[in-house]
């Protein structure tokens, strides 16, 4: 095994935050949570059991993007397309995920969160491009140890070829959003977004006005722009157009 993607694999297999046993995967819309996860451009999933590291739910269009059969091809397989100096951050990046949802978040709300990440990835080609990376927990057992994982990556070339190597985690079910935290973990830097930034946010790159937003949301128009304010303060950007391109990079559109 290639030492690289060995090194990735101990951050599941030998952090004891795996399950050492097989769990089911509950009754859930497949098509409703796909295209929550989703962002603009050509994308595959599948679903990793970290039992096993087996595959399953494999999208047909991992065979357009990577040349790979669904129905054959293996985790390993997936991990070897990522480039080899990507590969020490993608480890970083996931043992920054899992460090926060056990130690930070707390690990009942495990299936709240989905992972945001970019990393490249070699193509169907032989050519490397950004791909942005999706997950959220699907399984957990009774320690609250990680069964299955529904991951998604899609090609984000096309909108910027440069990573800002850092994670977020998007808060689902009502739960805030964290975002650009750095793979060297400082907890007490951790960008936060309230469900009601994320939703201003949301309709601001559908392109709605201050008016619109505060008719939409029945609150104020001063009331907008205070969270408009905070929500470019957070994010470090100074536009719309920033902010949206900013934010669709971190998972939260």
């Amino acid at each position: 095994m290639d030492p690289e993607i060995n090194k990735l694999k101990t951050v599941w297999e030998a952090t004891e935050i795996t399950t050492d046993l097989s769990t089911l995967v509950p009754q859930f819309n497949f098509d409703e949570i796909i295209s929550s996860l989703i962002s603009v451009g050509p994308f595959y999933f599948y679903i990793i059991d970290f039992y096993d590291m087996s595959l399953s739910n494999v999208s047909p269009s991992i065979a357009e993007i990577h040349g790979f059969d669904p129905e054959t091809v293996t985790f390993d397989d997936v991990l070897n397309t990522i480039h080899p100096d990507d590969m020490e951050f993608v480890a970083k990046a996931e043992a920054t995920y899992f460090e926060l949802l056990h130690n930070k978040l707390g690990k009942e709300k495990i299936p709240n969160y989905k992972a945001n990440y970019s990393f490249r990835s070699r193509m169907k080609n032989g050519e490397y491009c950004l791909l942005n990376h999706q997950s959220i927990i699907l399984t957990i057992d009774d320690d609250f140890r990680i069964g299955k994982s529904l991951n998604i990556h899609t090609n984000i070339d096309h909108i910027t070829k440069t990573n800002n190597n850092t994670i977020s985690l998007i808060g689902l079910n009502n739960e805030p959003s964290y975002t650009n935290i750095s793979v060297i973990l400082d907890l007490k830097e951790l960008t936060s977004f309230s469900k009601r930034e994320i939703e201003i946010i949301k309709l601001i790159s559908e392109g709605y006005t201050n008016k619109k937003i505060a008719e939409f949301l029945i609150i104020s128009e001063y009331t907008v722009k205070t969270h408009r304010k905070n929500i470019n303060y957070k994010s470090g950007t100074k536009n719309s157009v920033e902010l949206v391109r900013k934010c669709l990079l971190q998972g939260l559109i």
